[in-house]
């Protein structure tokens, strides 16, 4: 296969890896009254959370790493997470502490989420 195609396909796995991450990070936004996709997205903060806490390998990173070696890019080591937002928006931040924010961000969407829906629900409570 041409180097060029696994660019593409490697272009492809980072843009997928971003809309998980996007996913895990906003997705309690579309959950609401939805039990299994918030279920699901239970699921996958969970495994985003120890992921990034425990430092495990991620398919989405291997796979990536895999491509970009194929596609004649030399591959970087880490999470993929380290590797995009270190490099661009935060530069001089230890890689435990940017882990960290990421991990607390995940969380902070869906504690949002409930805290909304419980004071909607207070509300009409008290109108009634």
């Amino acid at each position: 296969m041409a180097p060029g195609l696994y660019r593409a396909m490697a272009a492809s796995v980072v843009s997928l890896h971003a809309a998980y991450i996007a996913w895990v990070i906003f997705g309690a936004f579309f959950t609401r009254g939805r039990p299994r996709l918030a279920a699901l997205h239970v699921a996958t903060l969970v495994y985003g959370v120890i992921v990034e806490i425990f430092g495990f390998w991620c398919p989405l990173t291997t796979f990536e790493t895999w491509l970009d070696v194929r596609g004649g890019v030399s591959a970087y080591r880490g999470p993929f997470l380290l590797h995009y937002l270190d490099a661009v928006v935060y530069p001089n931040i230890p890689p435990n502490l940017l882990i960290a924010g990421a991990v607390a961000d995940g969380f902070t969407p869906s504690v949002s989420v409930s805290d909304i829906h419980s004071d909607e629900e207070e509300a009409a409570g008290d109108a009634n």
